[in-house]
């Protein structure tokens, strides 16, 4: 297959998912995912409906501030002011602590329920932050609220040997996680403000990861790290996640795609990683692999198929290599697998190792990995 045919089969593939995100998913997150008496995004969805009263955890107010906040640039005219504006008011009323840091979850009321931070919690915050401003422009207690926790971070959670604490005065494993979402938020504020102090924070996060969190022994990355970012030792939690070896992969090409540099290196090893060890004969990236490669958790989630299309979308326009798009077009069928049989715009969230899938409610948390695959695929195939 040569690279405009497979370029082609991933652009019908596109309209496939963008007719979904337009015609069924926004309207039914805007509608029935938006508890419009008190401003704020539901967890969950059923076919009945919202799943009421239960607390309401910062990353899903945050990830679905971003979701809206893109939506008209990926074609959806719904509405988005009226959903981003009273949502970013009510995360930054009920969730802001004394300290500029984000309690992590309130209840559906907007009392506290847990006043922890969490350094994830706080990434995703910036993101909303970045993203919310294509919606609704640099005003300035966006830009001031973003600069804000951006210094309240570097002050309280940064490490002397390099990265973040989880919060504030706790102490090792240091988990990747949360400095994969904080490197994604840095290069979303590089990219709508010339404040410096972004790029810093991008070129500090990328270069921890090119030094610290990706293993030198086999080029991918673990979940789990004592103090001097060493890897801990087989533990519950600790992994190599396929869906992460791919997002991380993204966020390289993101920071550095010039041909030859370290960061572009690693992230094709990422990729191959993913690709090589954690997808099986159906093409569904499983949850995690142990040290060795071999599987560890052979039950999958939604969102790292998403991770997946992004890299491979991402590659396939940088390098202009077929295969990649083949990988993008086997990505993109495996989500709209878990789109079918759902109610209108809700989806299938886990799969169990034997193939089954596991009866639930639709996650809010699910969305933002959607939107970002469908933005990426579209903006690759431009």
């Amino acid at each position: 297959m040569n690279n405009s045919t497979a370029s082609a089969g991933a652009r019908r593939l596109h309209e496939q998912l963008s007719d979904w995100l337009i015609q069924d998913a926004y309207p039914v997150w805007a509608d029935w995912g938006f508890d419009r008496e008190h401003g704020a995004f539901h967890e969950k969805l059923t076919a009945a409906g919202p799943v009421q009263h239960v607390p309401r955890r910062a990353r899903v107010q945050t990830r679905q501030i971003y979701a809206y906040s893109v939506a008209p640039g990926l074609g959806w005219k719904g509405g988005s002011e009226s959903l981003v504006t009273p949502a970013l008011d009510f995360f930054m009323r009920r969730y802001r602590r004394r300290d500029n840091l984000f309690s992590t979850l309130v209840h559906h009321d907007g009392r506290l329920a847990d006043e922890r931070a969490d350094l994830y919690d706080q990434a995703f915050a910036l993101l909303a932050l970045a993203s919310c401003q294509q919606l609704l422009g640099p005003r300035a207690g966006i830009v001031d609220a973003g600069v804000g926790l951006r210094g309240t971070l570097l002050e309280v959670l940064r490490r002397p040997g390099g990265g973040f604490d989880c919060g504030p005065g706790e102490s090792p494993p240091l988990r990747s996680n949360p400095h994969m979402h904080l490197f994604e938020s840095a290069l979303a504020w590089s990219a709508v403000s010339d404040d410096p102090g972004w790029r810093a924070l991008a070129d500090e996060l990328g270069e921890l990861a090119l030094r610290r969190i990706i293993d030198p022994r086999h080029g991918g990355l673990h979940e789990l790290f004592d103090g001097q970012w060493r890897p801990l030792p087989p533990q519950p939690g600790q992994a190599i996640e396929p869906g992460h070896q791919f997002e991380w992969a993204w966020l390289l090409l993101n920071f550095d795609a010039s041909p030859g540099s370290r960061a572009r290196q690693a992230a094709l090893r990422l990729y191959q990683i993913g690709v090589d060890h954690g997808i099986n004969a159906d093409d569904v990236v499983i949850n995690a692999l142990k040290d060795d490669l071999s599987v560890h958790d052979g039950a999958a989630r939604l969102w790292p198929h998403t991770e997946w299309l992004k890299a491979a979308a991402r590659l396939a326009r940088l390098t202009g290599e077929a295969r990649y798009w083949q990988d993008a077009q086997r990505a993109a069928r495996t989500l709209l697998r878990f789109f079918e049989n759902r109610p209108r715009g809700q989806w299938w969230d886990k799969l169990s190792a034997d193939g089954k899938w596991v009866e639930e409610p639709a996650p809010a948390s699910s969305f933002y990995h959607i939107v970002c695959s469908i933005a990426e695929l579209g903006a690759q195939l431009e």
